[in-house]
């Protein structure tokens, strides 16, 4: 299966719009953002488990970033409630509770194992490049970034250009640039070179990763 597989469109998602489908895990469903193909485990997907449910298809996921959207889940004696950044999982987990969780599988470089778990609820924001802007960093390595941003109303950034291209989640508010509007909930993928002018009168908070797209020219 492959959909939204072609890198070098740009796709804009509102996630929330979006039938869920149902996983061969039990009482998990998933809107699936993005599948490169049968051959390999490049997905991102918006999940959601059930109450009391065992997380399988997150038990082997190396190369795998989480952001707890909803609920919380659980592995070994950690305990991941919403707003928390999870990278590369150690052990198999479950929820008590339920969850809804933002998954990202197989963008990561091979190499990176780094485990790292970031709590954005009580960790630091760093002032950002322009005044408005403020940046929490998750993940860092060979060129690939992740990292929150967030966006005080009216706050306007520099035009830019993606090398290895750029992903958006938005997690708060409403995020702009000169091609459209993407409220809260809008999954949003700019190829490698393109490039853009954001802004945001509402003010918002997003999830980016860069440099982690291929070049399929």
């Amino acid at each position: 299966m492959q959909f939204n597989a072609d890198f070098q469109r740009v796709v804009v998602l509102n996630t929330l719009e979006l039938t869920w489908q149902a996983l061969m895990a039990g009482g998990a469903v998933q809107r699936l953002l993005e599948c490169e193909g049968t051959d390999s485990v490049r997905t991102t997907a918006i999940v959601r488990y059930a109450s009391d449910s065992i997380l399988p298809s997150l038990a082997d996921a190396h190369g795998s970033e989480i952001i707890v959207l909803e609920g919380e889940f659980s592995a070994d004696d950690s305990v991941f409630s919403a707003g928390t950044y999870v990278k590369n999982l150690p052990r198999a987990a479950y929820t008590r509770k339920g969850c809804v969780l933002l998954v990202k599988r197989g963008h990561l470089h091979a190499d990176d194992v780094e485990h790292v778990v970031v709590d954005v609820q009580n960790s630091h924001w760093r002032q950002g490049l322009v005044a408005g802007l403020s940046v929490m960093p998750l993940s860092d390595y060979k060129g690939e970034h992740s990292a929150l941003v967030r966006w005080q109303p009216g706050t306007v950034f520099n035009p830019h250009r993606h090398w290895g291209g750029e992903e958006i989640y938005v997690m708060e508010g409403v995020f702009e640039d000169e091609f459209g509007r993407y409220p809260r909930g809008t999954w949003l993928r700019n190829p490698h070179l393109s490039q853009h002018a954001p802004f945001s009168h509402e003010g918002c908070t997003i999830f980016v990763k860069v440099g982690h797209l291929p070049d399929n020219n």
